[in-house]
């Protein structure tokens, strides 16, 4: 399969496409890369094509592999909650960097090339950065590793300095900029299902989305998310943006009374303190409680 075809589903990221060609071309390509760049970019989606380049230059039943994810050369790592509490929160630990090491060290399977793509590289615990680094410093001959993660800083400077960063941009679908979350997620719906019934009923209310979240701090993130990007929708349209920008359409959010720009403003700033409580290992449902709470009318 030639280059030019591992790439033809990619749009609108033209320089990144190009310079991966161009390393695969003069057969430099990097031991390390960092994707970066917000979700629905096609981060994924390239990595992937860059690993059927590498994996399955030709094409055909190896190529397929690689896009089912059963190929034994390509290997995804994903965050995932703490082996002893599945409802824990997702991450990606030591263990991953060790399993990932130890597949490095072995020749490939089939293929000239080995290549672990770790997705949502931001998800590192404090210690799994550092225990990586090895393995960037001294990379195993033919193996290629591709992190994805959404912004910079959320790396620290010694990993991205031995990676070759390729940008990623927001990608226009549908009209809108694909650099917020899909507000048709499932999983978001149901969260401004919660936020509706909190409107609505009050303390009785937040308690009951506590007890909906209890322990599970995956439900309480995406919960959080929604707050935040429910009152960032209300920011937008006070400022008169265009209706095109908002995440939730305005008949699945309604506007709880008219607030101010600073009271938005605010119950912004306590879904970011929210989100910060919950990485920091706060109980879920204490964070969603005195997060709801806040929102309140009479709170402000």
């Amino acid at each position: 399969m030639p280059v030019e075809d591992t790439f033809a589903g990619i749009s609108g990221q033209d320089e990144a496409v190009a310079l991966l060609r161009r390393a695969l071309g003069s057969g430099r390509v990097a031991h390390a890369y960092a994707f970066v760049g917000p979700s629905g970019s096609g981060r994924t989606r390239t990595a992937l094509s860059l690993a059927t380049a590498l994996v399955a230059p030709n094409g055909g039943p190896a190529a397929a592999r690689v896009e089912r994810g059963v190929h034994p050369d390509v290997r995804v790592i994903r965050p995932t909650p703490p082996e002893k509490n599945p409802k824990g929160p997702f991450a990606l630990r030591i263990d991953d960097v060790r399993a990932l090491e130890r597949f490095a060290a072995l020749r490939p399977v089939e293929a000239p090339w080995k290549v672990f793509i770790v997705d949502e590289a931001e998800r590192m615990t404090v210690a799994t950065p550092q225990a990586f680094l090895k393995t960037l410093e001294e990379p195993p001959d033919r193996t290629v590793i591709i992190l994805i993660l959404s912004q910079l800083r959320a790396l620290p400077a010694t990993v991205l300095s031995r990676c070759q960063i390729v940008r990623f941009r927001p990608r226009h679908a549908e009209g809108t900029v694909a650099l917020l979350p899909d507000g048709r997620d499932e999983a978001r719906r149901r969260a401004v299902g919660v936020l509706a019934d909190v409107e609505r009923g009050g303390v009785e209310a937040i308690l009951r989305a506590g007890d909906q979240v209890g322990r599970d701090r995956q439900t309480a993130e995406i919960l959080v998310e929604t707050c935040w990007l429910r009152f960032r929708d209300l920011l937008c349209a006070q400022v008169g943006g265009a209706a095109r920008l908002a995440v939730f359409a305005a008949d699945e959010t309604p506007p709880p009374g008219r607030r101010s720009f600073q009271e938005l403003l605010a119950r912004v700033a306590a879904c970011r303190d929210a989100w910060y409580a919950l990485q920091g290992n706060v109980s879920p449902r204490l964070t969603v409680e005195v997060l709801l709470s806040r929102l309140q009318p009479e709170v402000a």
